[in-house]
C-alpha cells in the first residue's frame, strides 16, 4: 500500500537559498540538489569538516534502532517527522526488511520533499507507506493525518531525526516531542539523533549557514536533548553519542557533537 497527500500547502520550490534537506542529500552523495545547496554545503564543510560524517551517522543510527525495535522489540508501526529527502535505507526500507508487514508513516512539508513522494513510496504487499504534508509545528494535526494509516491503539516509533532544531523556540520544540508522545499508546518509543552545541567550529559553521537566509537550526545542549526522553524509560545504553549507541562490532568511529537514544513510553 502507497498513499500521499495529493497537493502540498506549499508548491513553490524555492532555489534562491539554501535548504537543510537538499544540503544532508548532498553530504550523503545525492543529486537531489541544487548549486546554491552545494555550495552552502561546501563552505559548511570547511568550517566544520565532520558534518558528512553526522550526516552518515545519522543514517547509521536509524539502521540499528529501526532492527532494534522490528527485530527485538515487536514495533510494526513507524512515525518518521521531518524525514527529508528520501536516500539510501530509509525507514521504511529497513523496517519491512525485518518486518514486511510494518507501516510506515513520513512527515514533512518541503515541496521539493513532496516531489519525490512517489519514489520514496514504496512498500511490500504485506506493510504500508504513506507520506503526510504536514508541519512539525502542528503535533495534532501529525497524529490525526498518521491515524488514516497507523492503528493509534498500538505501540508506534515516532522518530525525531536530526529535525528538532529546526523549531527554533525551546517550549514549543519540547511540547511538539511531549504532545506527540501523549498522542500514541503506551509501549511507543521516542527515538531522537541531533546535534549537541558543545563544538566551536560546528557552531561557527551554523551560525554561517543560517546567515545565507536559509531556515535556522538551533544547536542545544546535551542536557535539553536528554531532556527530550523525559517520562520515557530509556533503552541502553541511554542518550549518547551516536558512536556509541549499540555500535557494530569492530567499527568505530569518533564522537562529533551529536547524540541520540530510545525511549519506550510506559
Amino acid at each position: 500500500m502507497t498513499d500521499a497527500t495529493p497537493e502540498p500547502r506549499h508548491s513553490k520550490i524555492d532555489t534562491s537559498v539554501p535548504h537543510s534537506a537538499r544540503i544532508w542529500n548532498y553530504w550523503l552523495g545525492g543529486t537531489d540538489n541544487y548549486a546554491v545547496d552545494r555550495a552552502a554545503g561546501d563552505a559548511y564543510k570547511q568550517t566544520f569538516p565532520g558534518i558528512v560524517d553526522m550526516a552518515r551517522a545519522s543514517r547509521h543510527f536509524l539502521a540499528r534502532s529501526i532492527h532494534l525495535l522490528a527485530g527485538e522489540l515487536g514495533v510494526r508501526q513507524f512515525l518518521d517527522l521531518g524525514t527529508g529527502l528520501p536516500t539510501v535505507d530509509n525507514t521504511h526500507e529497513v523496517a519491512q526488511r525485518v518486518a514486511p508487514e510494518s507501516r510506515i508513516v513520513y512527515v514533512d512539508n518541503d515541496p521539493l520533499v513532496l516531489a519525490h513522494a512517489r519514489a520514496l513510496l514504496t512498500s511490500t504487499p504485506e506493510g504500508a507507506t504513506r507520506y503526510i504534508d504536514a508541519d512539525l509545528h502542528a503535533p495534532d494535526k501529525i497524529i490525526e493525518l498518521a491515524g488514516e494509516t497507523l492503528d493509534l491503539s498500538r505501540p508506534i516509533a515516532v522518530m525525531f531525526m536530526g529535525v528538532l532544531g529546526h523549531i527554533t523556540d525551546d517550549d514549543e520544540a519540547r511540547a511538539v516531542v511531549r504532545r506527540v508522545m501523549e498522542r500514541v499508546p503506551s509501549g511507543s518509543y521516542l527515538v531522537i539523533y541531533d546535534a549537541t552545541d558543545e563544538d566551536e567550529a560546528f557552531r561557527k559553521a551554523q551560525s554561517g549557514y543560517d546567515e545565507t537566509g536559509a531556515v535556522p537550526y538551533i544547536l542545544r545542549g546535551p542536557e535539553f536533548i536528554r531532556g527530550y526522553f523525559e517520562g520515557t524509560e530509556l533503552l541502553d545504553p541511554g542518550v549518547v553519542p551516536e558512536c556509541r549507541w549499540r555500535p557494530e562490532p569492530g567499527i568505530e568511529r569518533p564522537w562529533r557533537a551529536d547524540l541520540c537514544g530510545v525511549g519506550r513510553k510506559p
